[in-house]
């Protein structure tokens, strides 16, 4: 595989003095980019969450770095280990970052490294690779015309997780959110609340005993218990989009069918709540819907 990263990356520059932020697999080593073995092969300083894991996991790939190579960079020293990078890269080194898994300072360390070295002028640069977010959007059927919402991890207390989650039932957009295995079933007790809204559900995505499925959010529960291998592994989950009729648009969507004819899709959206007392944030992800390039040319 090195030799094809190295073939593949031959006529491409990467530049010292700057910052490469790299997703690994999130379970699957042959998720692996070769663009990402390439830099992981010639950066000057690889810069981890933990350093024995990225250690182990850049050997299933015949990379073997000296103990100089590596820092640790993590939740807890983050801004100071920063300082060092930010040296290394003033010296015009090829400087690697990687979280344990996945795509970093998504839910992981990173964010607060990627400021500070943008703070002192220097370039960063992304190396996209595996992510449990995209990956199971991507399977869910139910984002292709809409936005989606980026959650995290709900809330570890109770009745702050109940809370979010009430709040999550009045958003009209699909909404992707993360959770570990030892909270996973105290999540389904409480999505329950949702009733009827369609949940994707991806356990342990790309692993050997990955599982994706859709159902109500009040079968979630239901469908952990039928199984105790279940209860263990890391979960995505994707809450769908609410449909017109579910988001109580009824009238309101008329009139927004009726001003999208005739005006930009803000505009439209504004009035249209103004006039009928639907949500905006509702109104919106159902414009979106009905017309999808609004977004993206930034139609207003």
């Amino acid at each position: 595989m090195l030799a094809a990263a190295q073939a593949a990356c031959a006529a491409q520059d990467h530049p010292g003095g700057c910052l490469y932020v790299l997703a690994t697999p999130i379970g699957n080593l042959a998720d692996m980019g070769l663009r990402a073995l390439h830099l992981l092969h010639t950066a000057d300083l690889l810069a981890c969450e933990d350093t024995r894991h990225s250690q182990s996991l850049l050997r299933n790939y015949g990379i073997d770095k000296p103990a100089n190579a590596w820092l640790a960079v993590h939740q807890h020293n983050e801004a100071s280990a920063a300082e060092q990078v930010i040296v290394r890269l003033q010296q015009g080194q090829r400087v690697v970052y990687l979280s344990d898994a996945g795509t970093p300072a998504i839910s992981d360390p990173g964010a607060r490294l990627v400021a500070l070295v943008q703070a002192a002028g220097l370039k960063v640069s992304p190396i996209p690779g595996a992510s449990s977010i995209t990956a199971l959007l991507s399977v869910s059927g139910c984002t292709g015309d809409a936005s989606f919402v980026f959650a995290g991890f709900l809330p570890s207390k109770a009745l702050e997780r109940q809370t979010a989650i009430q709040a999550m039932a009045q958003e009209a957009r699909a909404q992707v959110f993360l959770e570990a295995p030892h909270r996973i079933e105290a999540v389904a007790n409480d999505l329950a609340a949702l009733g009827e809204r369609a949940l994707s559900v991806g356990r342990e995505l790309t692993k050997q005993f990955e599982e994706v499925a859709v159902m109500r959010a009040d079968a979630f529960s239901a469908w952990l218990s039928a199984s105790a291998q279940r209860s263990k592994g890391e979960y995505a989950l994707v809450l769908h989009p609410l449909a017109a009729a579910e988001a109580g648009l009824g009238e309101a969507e008329r009139v927004l069918d009726l001003l999208l004819a005739e005006l930009p899709t803000k505009s439209a959206v504004r009035l249209a709540a103004q006039i009928s007392g639907a949500p905006r944030n509702a109104l919106y992800a159902l414009a979106l819907q009905k017309k999808p390039d609004a977004q993206a040319s930034g139609e207003d």
